[in-house]
């Protein structure tokens, strides 16, 4: 029995890379569709759970991507709300790789930090899927966190977005410019870049001098990197007495990690996996 793998994607086009890794976890077959919304993905799903039974419709799975988190949360939503009785598909949610490349960035810095509780968390840049992501997966870690952007408005619709899915506090602040983000450092423990490509958020000076902030984590690998001074392939070195992850350091768990999800949708029909489920799979890995 051949491993099916319906990406639905709420691009224009489906993801080259999630196809690649799709393949490298285990599926056979892979199809994707463009363009795909809560409207149009019924016909889509009742396609995948009436075509198989018993033990082989563990054969075929789910996948919903696409660079909008909250298009992919919405079409998740749909496909699972399709679902009844024995009528159901492994299906996993991985928008713009948010849920796979947050949770490996968090369950590194957990690791490396032992324990997030109480510490102080902030994620610069972190109005997009990925920075949203980290900022809720700290904080279901116990961390209090601080998620900064570039318009307050924005930040505060994010912490908002996150709180009401997540059922956890983040604290929204406006750092529009370099010295807003380095006195948002000084007051932190623990600090994730999240921003664009091409744009440097802190300098060294920034951070290096940040005496409470203990670990770094940064998602860009294309310079300018997020934090000025450290190196994409930073996997926990250290670097003016701060423990430091950059962007490939990250990115080779984010890999193994979406490539384990892929394998254990083929292993029963039942398996929903979400930031949550994802991130508990990232630590056993870490």
């Amino acid at each position: 029995m051949k491993k099916l793998l319906f990406q639905f994607d709420t691009d224009p086009m489906p993801s080259v890379f999630d196809v690649v890794v799709g393949y490298d976890g285990g599926a056979d077959i892979i199809t994707g569709y463009p363009n795909v919304t809560p409207d149009t993905v019924g016909a889509l799903v009742d396609g995948t759970i009436y075509t198989r039974g018993g033990a082989e419709k563990k054969s075929t799975a789910i996948f919903v991507g696409g660079g909008s988190m909250a298009a992919g949360e919405a079409v998740f939503k749909a496909v699972r709300k399709r679902f009844f009785g024995p009528f159901r598909v492994s299906c996993m949610l991985d928008s713009n790789g948010s849920n796979t490349t947050a949770a490996a960035g968090v369950a590194l810095v957990a690791k490396a930090a032992g324990s997030l509780q109480g510490k102080r968390a902030l994620v610069l840049a972190g109005t997009g899927p990925v920075g949203m992501r980290s900022a809720a997966l700290l904080a279901k870690e116990g961390a209090s966190v601080t998620l900064a952007g570039r318009q307050l408005a924005k930040a505060q619709e994010a912490a908002k977005a996150i709180e009401t899915r997540f059922k956890v506090e983040i604290k929204a602040i406006e750092t529009p410019d370099a010295d807003s983000r380095g006195a948002a450092l000084a007051e932190t423990d623990v600090a994730f870049a999240a921003g664009a490509i091409g744009l440097e958020l802190a300098s060294e000076a920034q951070w290096g001098e940040a005496r409470g902030l203990g670990f770094i984590a940064d998602y860009n690998a294309q310079p300018p990197l997020g934090f000025a001074g450290i190196e994409a392939t930073d996997k926990g070195k250290e670097r003016h007495g701060k423990v430091v992850f950059g962007a490939l350091g990250i990115g080779g768990l984010k890999l193994k990690l979406h490539r384990a999800c892929i394998a254990r949708l083929f292993e029963s029909a039942e398996l929903v996996l979400d930031a949550e489920e994802i991130y508990a799979l990232a630590k056993e890995m870490a």
